[in-house]
């Protein structure tokens, strides 16, 4: 963009000197003015007719413009806003993450808040946080991953848009991008999700052992962590990935896509413009809530697959379609959807929380871009 302005500035010079040249060669050649530039992009006024170095000058101011207008947002700034975000998550959400992983490990039928009753008469608060460090040490790194590789998306949709856009405006987004952006920020999560994920089901699962008099077989996480990879190296520790990116990959483009569809439509029944404006903090935590329920609405049955391949025992299952085997022949279809109350109950707190504390950490480290 800065070398074709310079070419101009140029190919402008050397038109006066080839115009000043033919002046003095004839007295009939009248001498083109010059192209005057538009005041409506906020350069100045148009130069009057054969003053053709304000020209010249704004040209540097609409170079700067040009690359103010292009540039993306700071990559670790979305990275360091998802980190606060997944912060947000695990404080608010874990208490029902434990109730919906206990549901969909136990053969009993249990109600939400009658599993929420029982965990806190026996285990008090601490029994609902059982596990949360694992979520709280990987799931902050996590949502940081999923904020930067929905930026990173972005990037790349638009790389990929060939459609023709003026110098110096904004690029708008439309929302089958934004959900095309959302599922590719799945692909860099899931990598970094899957072990802890894997870790803080067997230590909720444990949980329901402990309860029936059984002796826990993990101290706390590192040393589940550890027995995990003793028992199977790395793959076992990522068991369960393919089943945890069937999961994500939808349900992040139902996440944010959602996201930016209720945001868009609060702007417009508020009449603020969305290129410009922003939204209360009531109405980023109504747009965070709605699409959290859009996200686990999606991603309930392969969650449910997910938690029983993960948390069985080595060697019981011999993959997706086993597991989902044994699931329809011994459960049902109902079984698909185990833990669907508490998953929605968790949603939308959880998520309002989230795109709150990411909204703010945005403005907080708007010094980065």
């Amino acid at each position: 963009m800065t070398s074709s302005i310079t070419n101009c500035e140029g190919s402008s010079a050397e038109g006066r000197s080839s115009s000043s040249s033919s002046q003095s060669m004839s007295a009939t050649t009248i001498e083109a003015p010059p192209v005057p530039v538009p005041a409506a992009i906020g350069i100045g006024t148009p130069p009057s007719d054969g003053a053709s170095a304000p020209a010249a000058k704004a040209a540097p101011e609409m170079d700067e413009l040009i690359e103010k207008t292009d540039k993306s947002e700071s990559a670790l700034k979305s990275f360091l806003s998802g980190g606060v975000g997944g912060a947000c998550v695990v404080a608010v959400g874990h208490p029902f993450d434990l109730v919906k992983v206990r549901m969909q490990t136990s053969s009993i039928q249990q109600s939400t808040f009658g599993v929420l009753r029982t965990t806190f008469a026996k285990e008090g608060i601490p029994g609902l946080y059982r596990g949360v460090t694992a979520p709280l040490t990987a799931v902050t790194p996590v949502f940081a991953l999923s904020f930067w590789g929905y930026d990173m998306g972005k990037r790349i949709v638009k790389f990929a848009d060939k459609s023709d856009i003026n110098p110096g405006e904004a690029y708008n987004f439309t929302i089958p991008q934004l959900v095309a952006a959302g599922g590719l920020s799945a692909i860099p999560t899931t990598m970094a999700m899957s072990p802890s994920e894997r870790i803080k089901c067997l230590l909720q699962v444990q949980a329901n052992e402990v309860e029936k008099g059984n002796k826990p077989k993990y101290k706390g996480m590192v040393d589940c962590g550890m027995a995990v990879y003793k028992e199977g190296g790395i793959r076992s520790l990522y068991r369960g990935t393919v089943l945890t990116l069937m999961r994500d990959v939808p349900g992040s483009m139902a996440w944010f896509g959602t996201y930016e569809l209720v945001k868009k439509e609060l702007m417009h029944l508020q009449g603020i413009d969305p290129a410009t404006g922003t939204l209360s903090p009531l109405a980023v935590l109504a747009a965070g809530g709605f699409a959290g329920m859009a996200c686990w609405a999606i991603a309930i049955p392969p969650d449910v697959l997910k938690s029983r391949y993960q948390t069985a025992p080595e060697g019981q299952y011999k993959g997706l379609g086993d597991v989902y085997r044994h699931l329809m022949a011994e459960e049902g279809p109902s079984a698909l959807f185990k833990g669907f109350k508490p998953a929605m109950i968790r949603a939308f707190p959880a998520n309002a929380a989230c795109f709150l504390g990411m909204e703010v950490a945005r403005k907080a480290f708007a010094f980065m871009d």
